[in-house]
């Protein structure tokens, strides 16, 4: 199995986690592991061997243009002859793709290898453009768009047709959440026995040190309420609403703090703050030990994104029994209603997408109020993360995956969804 990475700002969030728990969930089986990390700062090719898994760097090039589609051909092509000379074992290959603009890539892997590709949606690229407004995807679709420039609706539209010709080009899918799924069987068409949804999963580390401990390390009173946002600072993650909707909290609970962790624009951001900034505490980009301690100190997380996939961050409120408020149309697979969390809608009009945040400020004052129901949900998370998220899950899944990959020559692919309670197809 090789897995590739590169070194981009995903790699640094979601995807970098995805190969790092995928790697962790595989240790002691079958499986020979390779991580390949492209466009690295190395200065050569340079080789690890750690704990049995083998991590290969290949650096950067000295002069290029990422824009340029021809470079990045020659580069892969360069990557591909080094792989050819030095994988010796060449039977049941499998090459794990992570990112969704690499037809071409595949495309040569498929010349020099006799292998299977898999190809994990970890977002699309619209989805930043369009804020994940699926009714302005589908005008796109169907050539009707009126709401942006002909050069942006033309650019967008040939991202839209890479993406899809990385789609066709593989031999599978691996979709993150149902919606994932339907926007491939909708939008590109694609058969539904190329898919299968294979939910992120999570090593289970929780911090052991207790709550009333970590609050004295950070100063904080016992009595003071905390809302928690984690992630990157940027529009997709609906930030600029919870600072909205902050400052109605403020006026019920004027002692509250709301802690940002992660980095991005944070002078756009800022503007939202103006006259409550003592009452925000930005971290700024911070250790996963430290995010963890945040979670254990939290009373509420909010995450009021306009698109995730399987949103790691959600996995870890879970884990941590944190409650999560979160909008209804791209974590409302993972957060349910009233039982785990609270959901708020995303509105998805012609020329924008916005949350509301009176509603948003609405729930979180909900939870605020209710601290025992809050609690619950937060118990409810924690079980719903041992059942569907958990570490032993992923591994399961993700080895079936690739072993009916090797073995579907002619016939659907058959993946074994795995739950920590029940076995089910």
């Amino acid at each position: 199995l090789y897995i590739f990475n590169e070194a981009n700002i995903a790699s640094m969030y979601g995807i970098g986690t995805y190969v790092r728990e995928l790697t962790t969930a595989l240790k002691n089986s079958d499986v020979n592991i390779w991580v390949i990390n492209l466009n690295t700062d190395k200065p050569q090719i340079e080789y690890e061997d750690i704990d049995g898994i083998f991590y290969l760097y290949f650096p950067s090039p000295i002069q290029w243009s990422i824009e340029l589609p021809e470079q990045w051909d020659l580069y892969h092509r360069n990557v591909i002859y080094w792989l050819q000379l030095n994988i010796k074992d060449k039977k049941d290959l499998i090459f794990h793709l992570n990112y969704n603009h690499k037809s071409r890539f595949a495309t040569a892997l498929k010349k020099v290898f006799n292998c299977k590709i898999v190809l994990t949606i970890h977002f699309f690229d619209w989805c930043f453009k369009l804020l994940g407004n699926q009714n302005n995807l589908k005008k796109i679709f169907e050539l009707q768009q009126t709401f942006k420039s002909d050069n942006e609706i033309e650019l967008l539209k040939e991202s839209i047709q890479i993406e899809n010709d990385t789609f066709q080009i593989v031999d599978h899918i691996v979709c993150l959440s149902n919606k994932t799924r339907q926007i491939l069987l909708d939008n590109y068409k694609i058969k539904s026995d190329k898919i299968s949804i294979i939910f992120n999963g999570l090593a289970d580390t929780i911090p052991i040190v207790e709550n009333s401990i970590l609050r004295q390390k950070f100063h904080i009173p016992s009595d003071m309420l905390i809302i928690l946002f984690v992630g990157r600072v940027d529009g997709s993650k609906g930030l600029k609403y919870a600072l909205q909707s902050f400052r109605s909290v403020l006026k019920i609970y004027p002692d509250c703090r709301f802690i940002i962790a992660g980095n991005g624009d944070f002078d756009h951001h800022m503007a939202e703050c103006e006259d409550i900034w003592m009452k925000i505490i930005w971290t700024g980009l911070i250790s996963k030990e430290k995010v963890y301690e945040l979670y254990t100190i939290a009373n509420i997380g909010i995450m009021p994104s306009f698109h995730e996939q399987c949103s790691y961050v959600a996995i870890e409120m879970m884990m941590h029994g944190l409650p999560i408020i979160g909008t209804s149309s791209c974590l409302g697979e993972m957060i349910e209603n009233n039982i785990t969390g609270l959901h708020i809608p995303v509105i998805e009009n012609n020329d924008r997408t916005e949350i509301d945040s009176y509603l948003l400020a609405e729930k979180i004052l909900y939870l605020l109020e209710h601290p025992t129901e809050a609690r619950q949900m937060g118990d409810n998370g924690r079980k719903r993360y041992l059942d569907r998220y958990s570490s032993n899950v992923f591994r399961a899944n993700m080895l079936n995956m690739y072993e009916s990959c090797l073995h579907s020559e002619g016939s659907k692919i058959k993946t074994l969804i795995v739950t920590g309670q029940s076995n089910h197809k």
